[in-house]
């Protein structure tokens, strides 16, 4: 197998995929054929392409479930315009939720309430986790036992993130995700654009306090 010929394997395989791919799964389909193939070469093979790609309209992203291929995000607002169907938006109230869990997991439901100062609705949390944006990852222990929620992998392939330590600026991301705000009345929009979130970036709880629950270890690696 030459060099070119994987190379163009390896970008076909992440062009065809439907979702993103790890190196380890790439390197297992590739050495179906080549045994003697190493792993670190397809890395070199992946960061070739890359920059093949730079100047273009698409790039290959590494997320936290490995790497895709990709519409730039500054191409978003023409893209967008190929769909008759507008992309789901969704309420202040949820995206506050998840920013707040975002940067102060793990938390529970009260410690969310305590910092926005309002009920978090059970449709919210359900939302989130439906989305597997959201998950629970244990339960504190303290009388009720309350779960404790945490961001997931998918949460950081939504967001073009590879970890949560290339989280941005809180203010930068919250500007980002409340773009998403479904507008349900002037009055709300306008009380958005005039309450800006305000969050204490330190975790809530020490991890002593924490009961797991059954969590996939590869989630845990991104907390």
């Amino acid at each position: 197998m030459s060099e070119v010929t994987l190379k163009q394997i390896v970008e076909g395989l992440l062009m065809a995929s439907e979702k993103p791919l790890r190196v380890e799964d790439l390197y297992k389909i590739v050495i179906a054929d080549d045994n003697s193939f190493e792993i670190n070469k397809l890395q070199e093979i992946i960061n070739e392409i890359v920059n093949d790609y730079n100047g273009h309209g698409i790039e290959l992203k590494e997320v936290a479930s490995g790497w895709r291929f990709q519409v730039k995000p500054d191409l978003s607002q023409w893209i967008n315009k190929l769909y008759e169907e507008r992309p789901p938006r969704y309420s202040r109230a949820l995206l506050e939720t998840l920013v707040l869990i975002a940067y102060r997991q793990p938390v529970t439901r009260a410690e969310i309430e305590n910092v926005r100062g309002v009920t978090v609705s059970t449709n919210i949390m359900k939302t989130l986790i439906e989305h597997e944006w959201v998950r629970v990852i244990g339960y504190k222990e303290v009388p009720g036992r309350p779960a404790i929620f945490a961001t997931t992998r998918k949460f950081l392939d939504h967001f073009n993130f590879k970890s949560l330590d290339e989280l941005p600026p809180l203010m930068e991301f919250t500007e980002t995700v409340l773009a998403d705000i479904k507008p349900e009345t002037e009055s709300e929009l306008a009380l958005a654009s005039e309450t800006p979130l305000e969050v204490d970036e330190s975790p809530m709880m020490p991890e002593e306090n924490i009961e797991k629950a059954d969590v996939d270890d590869s989630e845990l690696e991104l907390m």
